[in-house]
């Protein structure tokens, strides 16, 4: 059965590359992008010309990378042992580099398309390269890529590698009715023969949830730069499943001259600096695929102004037609009507929204067909200020007024009977020490990982073989945790001080990475 899952991965991670595959040589066929879709979409086309530059770099990069990678065959072992070793980041890695850190998981109740993995092995891979992940699977079965949802059947071990590619690169072979219908993956195999790979499941955007509308799979391969439409075998409310004949860029299409409803997003981008009494905002719609959401983001890194991702729930049904922007307060919004379409134009159009008063600000997303309200999402103050300048901020705030970080410091780490120098104030702004249940969240979090998290947190290997055996193996990681916080002063077994020990295993899941940070920002929240 094809596994159901959420669509959107953590694309963030995938931003950067395009993969080894040359373009196709008629770009010139290129579907024209609908003028009416926005009058942005030209503005933005000037505005990202540096974006495109830096596209053209990174294809670049990335066949750098391909021309290296043959050199590495011989490595094969060790890069497989690095796999395991060296996953992706976490996300404290993205916010330092200004990408979204976030996984948006799709739930749409009318088609069931969420997340299960139905016993597929869930494996995280390490980015090798620009955009570049590569993953060992130990041994036949089928396994789910944690970061981009691919899904991989094989009938032995083998080590894979797969970027994520642009359908701007590859839509001019899209012809008559024939639309994409998730992200086009580049996917290979290192020193193993295609047949390997039994089969791969790719993610698709479509909704299902009309039974009268059928819906045929088919999958768009690109062979030596000619294209070739391949059946699939199977497909859910979130994938597609297509058994492998060769490997080279595969991404899920369909055939149908009716409008398609998409999973979609609504992605939310604020220009930094400028006036403070000004706040403008650009709303980009995509189908919920990396492909389509990968645009998006070089799109804004291409800007001449800089912008952030403001972070709210950015998932909605889409459906192929016309769209309006409206905002409580009214604001200044252009264009005033934006048309959601699948053809593959190079820049995207998009909603700019201004506003004069401070916020809170409610942005709604009207079908303008069907008058249906499908997103809305309230942008309050706090929105407004970049992550790490955030960060920097609530730190400054939490403490003392007239302290310094060093006076501050020099106290909390003075050892115990030594006198205070004249002149310094022993009072200080305690942490507050993670609670045995805030404990208990991370270990639930925590996978086979644990013990090496343990090492980070300073347990020796014979520590950790007298640590007592649990039936329930999260009491047992839950323990080690609170063993952990035993052996620190009061106020230095706060989320963060644990976040400052683990951040550097690459090995530890997102999502403890994520409720650490969200733990020590309520922290920070309520002393502001």
């Amino acid at each position: 059965m094809v596994a159901e899952m959420g669509s959107y991965r953590a694309a963030c991670h995938l931003e950067d590359g395009d993969g080894d595959i040359p373009a196709p040589e008629n770009k010139d066929n290129l579907p024209e992008s609908d003028s009416s879709s926005s009058e942005n979409a030209e503005t933005s086309t000037e505005d990202s010309s540096e974006g495109e530059e830096e596209d053209e770099d990174e294809d670049e990069d990335s066949e750098g990378s391909a021309e290296k990678d043959g050199g590495e065959e011989d490595n094969e072992e060790a890069d497989a042992a690095e796999s395991k070793n060296e996953a992706v980041p976490g996300p404290e890695a993205e916010v330092l580099n200004g990408k979204d850190d976030r996984h948006f998981k799709l739930c749409c109740e009318k088609c069931k398309a969420i997340h299960q993995s139905h016993g597929n092995e869930l494996v995280t891979p390490r980015i090798i390269s620009k955009g570049r992940l590569q993953v060992q699977l130990d041994g036949e079965g089928t396994y789910e890529c944690s970061v981009t949802g691919l899904v991989f059947e094989v009938s032995e071990r083998v080590l894979v590698r797969y970027s994520v590619l642009s359908w701007s690169k590859f839509g001019s072979f899209l012809r008559d009715s024939w639309k994409f219908a998730g992200p086009i993956f580049n996917v290979d195999t290192v020193h193993k023969d295609a047949s390997v790979l039994k089969s791969i499941q790719f993610p698709h955007s479509v909704c299902l949830a009309d039974p009268e509308n059928e819906m045929t799979f088919s999958v768009l391969h690109i062979k030596d730069n000619r294209p070739l439409i391949e059946p699939t075998v199977d497909h859910s409310g979130s994938h597609v499943k297509w058994n492998v004949t060769s490997l080279s860029p595969v991404g899920p299409i369909i055939q149908t001259n009716q409008s398609v409803g998409h999973h979609g997003v609504a992605l939310i981008y604020k220009q930094l600096g400028g006036n403070n009494n000004n706040y403008k905002f650009h709303v980009y719609l995509a189908t919920n695929n990396q492909s389509d959401i990968k645009d998006v983001t070089k799109q804004v890194r291409g800007c001449r102004k800089c912008y952030f991702k403001i972070d709210k729930p950015p998932t909605c049904k889409l459906n192929e037609g016309t769209y309006r922007l409206v905002s409580e307060p009214e604001g200044d919004i252009s264009p005033q009507i934006l048309n959601f379409t699948l053809a593959v134009t190079k820049m995207k159009g998009y909603f700019e929204a201004s506003f004069e008063q401070p916020p809170p600000f409610k942005l709604s997303l009207m079908d303008i067909d069907t008058e249906e309200t499908v997103w809305s999402a309230t942008i309050r103050e706090d929105d407004c200020v970049d992550n790490t300048e955030k960060r920097a901020r609530k730190r400054t705030h939490s403490r003392r007024a007239g302290d310094s970080l060093s006076d501050e410091e020099t106290v909390r780490k003075r050892p115990r009977g030594q006198d205070e120098p004249d002149g310094v104030n022993t009072v200080t702004t305690q942490g507050q020490d993670m609670s045995d249940k805030q404990l208990l969240e991370v270990a639930k979090q925590l996978g086979h990982e644990w013990k090496q998290v343990a090492i980070y947190l300073g347990f020796t290997s014979v520590q950790l073989d007298n640590l007592p055996i649990e039936k329930d193996v999260d009491i047992q990681k839950l323990k080690m945790l609170v063993g952990w916080k035993n052996k620190k002063q009061p106020g230095e077994a706060t989320a963060y001080d644990l976040w400052e020990n683990v951040k550097n295993l690459d090995v530890l899941p997102n999502e403890v990475y994520r409720l650490l940070k969200e733990m020590d920002d309520r922290v920070l929240s309520d002393r502001t």
